[in-house]
């Protein structure tokens, strides 16, 4: 009986004191009614007790029954689960590694064996018997984390996890699962749009089978690249296409630096029918809407930056640009220049003032082109003023806003921008002259004041810091100047009493910032240019002023001639001028050092780099046309114009800064080698 009871080991269900308690109280009530049943008939109490006995009996021996079937299942189930651990360490795709603190191997399981081949790993490092997975160790533990991370090794992809205070890396085998992510991303669409920048300009001076053949070499030149990476074209005008591929396909053409522009530039040219592509290209996101969106808008910045580029980004990042190496051509026309004078009139009617800022530090076509926005504002009847604070500019301009408030009644024709930012009101206007990035704006406050109510009259190309939401836009990036789109836009301006839209001295400011701007008339000059100074000086604008305003002072002249005097050839036609390290230099005096160094023989690049205020190195970039100064520029965040760039650099020396810009300069000779 004692041993039957030892074998008796009750489950715990079994042994819950609240069923115990229950069975307890059917045996009394039990044991109580045998008793009583004995008082009222003998047979009826022992039939009675008997079945008790019966019963007693069964329950204790099913119980038994339950508590030996339920060990046996238990053991049984701890025996699979011990079993399938162990199956599971062996055979399941998951490589599992032990090592001691040495980074020696102590054990490896079957399938991460596959990986290692027949080598014996057991004692030694892990370095020793497979590198890159010791490297893949080394990067794990320096990132500090036990989270799960993707790895390359041995050919497969891996979620990798190491668990280094017990000693452990798992390998979780996803080559398959990784490969149909990757063929996912592979072939996602890309939206593309192409434009042929001049297209109309020479179909217009074609005879018809002239441009019949043009249009045809077009077309068959584009379908050939297309169908060269497994691309869709579609022509749906005459002068734009649409393009559709994948993008695992759009990555090929990246890699190919998009030849195709290279290729129609240069037949064409040779053909005295010179044509250029711009194109827009976006893909990413889950929606077609979005991507195409976004496609038209990377054609519109293409083309903004002057044409013959392709501008690619993936939706929410960055964009790339590539090509963009030919000076752009002349493509405004005068009706264009009188249809945005119009709109400029329009708006500044419907607007209380008009606040008009160029760059920081403005230089005389900055201040030139916002004095001629301002009078243009003037004229019909709405206060307008320049921000300016007179008291800190340059010598140039300091020598002009004298000479104006010597010979000018006009003295309100300058703000200081503090009182700008407290007169401004919810129907203010502001329009950005001489740039478009709010990074190099006069006035951030007033700008983030009038964000919604902006107009951009700008000749640099269009870069991606561009306000959001311009009331008008005229970026016009093959024009010399700011003043000389403004000039253009003054032709069209008829004041009802006759009188002039500028005085003589405005003029002049306005024809000393193309002078400027131009190098006098040497650089990025068109026949517009001269037809521009041309109307300036019918208007009153003076030579020998402009002369006069632009003098340098001796000091800035020894400072720049000292700049040029470190001119060094780092590269092949591209000079180098380095300012000193401990000493701050104007950046007018580093653009004139680095257009001065253009006059040389057997340069066609210059770079001038100097110290600016604080911890800020500023480099100025000039090129005659035939290097494209603004993408090496771009590569150091900065930017600008084919022959006319800059960018600063923060908290770098000015050697430093120099190797930055050699290396820049190496990436674009490569690209473009």
């Amino acid at each position: 009986m004692k041993q039957f009871l030892r074998k008796l080991e009750l489950p715990e269900f079994v042994r819950d004191s609240r069923l115990t308690v229950a069975v307890i109280a059917i045996i009394v009530l039990e044991l109580l009614s045998t008793f009583f049943a004995f008082f009222i008939n003998r047979i009826f109490g022992v039939a009675l007790l008997l079945i008790f006995v019966f019963s007693l009996f069964w329950v204790v021996f099913g119980i038994y029954i339950l508590a030996k079937n339920t060990n046996n299942y238990a053991a049984n189930l701890s025996y699979r689960i011990k079993r399938g651990e162990q199956e599971a360490m062996i055979k399941m795709p998951l490589g599992i590694l032990l090592y001691d603190e040495s980074r020696r191997i102590q054990w490896v399981n079957p399938y991460l064996q596959l990986y290692l081949g027949e080598k014996d790993v057991i004692g030694q490092t892990i370095g020793e018997v497979d590198e890159s997975l010791g490297q893949l160790l080394e990067d794990a533990l320096n990132a500090k984390t036990s989270e799960s991370k993707v790895v390359k090794w041995d050919g497969h992809q891996f979620e990798m996890v190491v668990q280094d205070s017990i000693g452990v890396i798992y390998l979780l085998d996803i080559t398959r699962y990784a490969d149909i992510a990757d063929k996912y991303k592979a072939e996602r669409l890309a939206i593309g749009q192409i434009f042929i920048d001049n297209y109309d300009e020479l179909s217009e001076r074609m005879h018809d089978q002239e441009l019949a053949r043009t249009s045809t070499y077009l077309q068959t030149t584009l379908n050939d690249y297309a169908k060269k990476f497994r691309a869709y074209l579609k022509r749906i005008d005459e002068d734009h296409f649409l393009l559709l591929t994948h993008l695992h396909d759009l990555e090929a053409m990246e890699d190919d630096k998009f030849s195709v522009l290279d290729k129609i530039r240069l037949e064409t040219s040779r053909n005295n029918t010179p044509l250029t592509l711009s194109v827009g290209i976006a893909y990413g996101g889950d929606s077609l809407r979005k991507i195409a969106n976004q496609a038209q808008a990377n054609l519109d910045l293409a083309l903004g930056r002057g044409g013959d580029q392709v501008v690619l980004r993936e939706l929410g990042q960055m964009a790339r640009f590539y090509g963009g190496k030919s000076n752009p051509m002349e493509k405004r026309t005068r009706v264009r220049a009188r249809m945005v004078s119009q709109a400029l009139s329009e708006l500044f009617k419907d607007a209380d003032q008009v606040f008009v800022q160029g760059h920081q530090r403005p230089d005389m076509d900055s201040v030139g082109s916002g004095i001629g926005v301002v009078k243009i504002a003037r004229l019909h009847g709405v206060k307008a003023r320049f921000l300016l604070d007179t008291a800190h500019c340059n010598y140039d301009v300091d020598r002009l806003v004298k000479k104006m408030q010597a010979a000018s009644p006009d003295l309100d024709l300058f703000i200081d921008p503090e009182e700008a930012n407290l007169e401004a009101t919810d129907n203010s206007l502001l329009v950005m002259v001489d740039h478009s990035k709010y990074s190099i704006t006069y006035d951030q406050p007033l700008y983030d004041r009038l964000k919604n109510r902006i107009v951009v009259i700008d000749h640099h190309r269009r870069g991606e810091e561009f306000p959001e939401n311009p009331m008008l836009t005229y970026v016009e990036p093959y024009a010399s100047s700011a003043s000389e789109l403004v000039t253009e836009m003054v032709e069209y301006q008829q004041p009802a009493d006759g009188n002039r839209v500028l005085t003589n001295l405005e003029a002049t400011a306005m024809l000393a910032g193309i002078t400027v701007d131009s190098k006098e008339f040497s650089l990025r000059t068109g026949t517009r240019t001269f037809d521009a100074a041309s109307y300036l000086r019918s208007i009153g604008a003076n030579s020998a002023t402009v002369s006069e305003l632009l003098k340098e002072d001796i000091n800035s002249f020894l400072v720049r001639t000292h700049l040029v005097a470190s001119l060094q050839m780092l590269r092949p036609k591209m000079a180098v001028m380095q300012g000193p390290e401990n000493k701050v230099i104007d950046p007018i005096l580093t653009a004139q050092a680095a257009d001065t160094a253009l006059d040389l023989e057997g340069v066609s690049a210059s770079f001038a780099i100097t110290r600016r205020a604080g911890d800020t190195i500023g480099i100025s970039a000039r090129s005659m046309g035939h290097i494209n100064v603004q993408v090496i520029m771009e590569k150091l965040g900065g930017g600008g114009h084919l022959s006319n760039a800059a960018t600063q650099l923060k908290d770098v020396s000015v050697e430093e800064a120099c190797k930055q810009l050699l290396a820049a300069i190496d990436e674009y000779l490569q690209e473009n080698s």
